[in-house]
């Protein structure tokens, strides 16, 4: 029928709409610094982009749920905390206490079902914990990145940088996990009609928490990627995670309801974030003294780009009712 027709075109379109902002911002570095577009250029420009783009597919997993993560920067925070402070001497020790923040996360997630209490205040709740942990911890920034981060980060692959490769290996992995398989089937069942999935026999608490366990296992692998980056750990390294998380998650094609998610899209989402950060470093603006965007500005162009992309999955999702 050519209403279904047209519905699959938007639905492609909305799908594609992450590509096309990479493309664009690719684009856009290429215009201002043409010599940014090389593999040195790539790799500088990711640097921070795996971290990123894991803490941002943990907060993907909750949004799967209709929930959402106040608590991920401070996640990855304590998480890089305890690689640089315990894993490079003590590795079972730091593998426990990480394994304590997995079930952490899935103790909020059965308080949040069982308790109908709003994730937000849980996981702002959760956000001071992991910041407090994190200090006593790390009271001042310090640590080293175990061996094997450093080699894992640090590699030089060729023809493509490093971040480039983790970042597909990510969302191609999320990708199978979660709308191939068919337990990833009902783990987003919950977020899209959580009475289906109950009345088809699964449950709504354990797929929950399987959610909230993914999110803490990606939020923890997003810390130590930081401290490989970094080489070092402090408690306040990771504080604007949350937002960069929700950012990407939405730019990537997440919605706050209705389970409706895109791992591929979300990696992407992150990508564009780091990248856009580095066009408006290259954007020229001759009435601004240094002819340059103050980096304080830089978070408020961020959000106009956002606003621009959920502008434009605002107008595709009008054009399909």
């Amino acid at each position: 029928m050519p209403g279904g027709a047209a519905a699959r075109r938007q639905r492609l379109a909305r799908a594609a709409l992450p590509a096309i902002s990479l493309v664009l911002v690719i684009a856009a570095i290429w215009w201002f610094n043409p010599r940014a577009i090389s593999y040195l250029g790539f790799n500088l420009m990711l640097n921070l982009a795996v971290p990123v783009a894991l803490a941002t597919v943990a907060q993907m997993c909750v949004m799967a749920t209709n929930e959402l993560d106040l608590s991920i920067g401070a996640f990855v925070g304590f998480s890089a905390c305890v690689t640089a402070t315990y894993m490079p001497g003590e590795p079972a020790l730091a593998a426990l206490i990480l394994a304590g923040g997995v079930v952490a996360y899935m103790a909020a997630a059965a308080i949040i079902h069982w308790r109908n209490v709003p994730s937000i205040v849980v996981t702002l709740g959760l956000s001071f914990v992991w910041g407090g942990l994190a200090l006593i911890i790390r009271p001042t920034p310090g640590g080293a990145a175990p061996d094997f981060l450093k080699a894992i980060m640090g590699l030089k692959t060729p023809f493509v940088p490093l971040p480039v490769i983790l970042a597909v290996i990510l969302a191609l992995g999320t990708h199978l996990l979660l709308m191939r398989s068919s337990y990833g089937a009902v783990l987003r069942g919950v977020g899209g009609n959580a009475r289906a999935v109950d009345r088809a026999g699964w449950s709504i608490l354990k797929a929950k928490m399987a959610m909230f366990a993914l999110a803490a296992i990606f939020g923890i692998l997003a810390g130590m990627a930081l401290v490989g980056v970094s080489s070092s750990a402090d408690a306040n390294m990771a504080g604007g995670y949350t937002l960069l998380s929700i950012a990407g998650a939405v730019i990537g094609g997440a919605e706050f309801v209705g389970g409706r998610i895109s791992p591929i899209g979300a990696v992407i989402g992150a990508l564009v974030l780091q990248l856009a950060s580095s066009a408006l470093n290259f954007f020229q603006v001759p009435f601004l003294p240094g002819g340059r965007i103050p980096q304080e500005w830089q978070v408020g162009a961020q959000g106009v780009f956002l606003i621009a992309i959920l502008a434009a999955r605002a107008l595709i999702g009008r054009s399909e009712k």
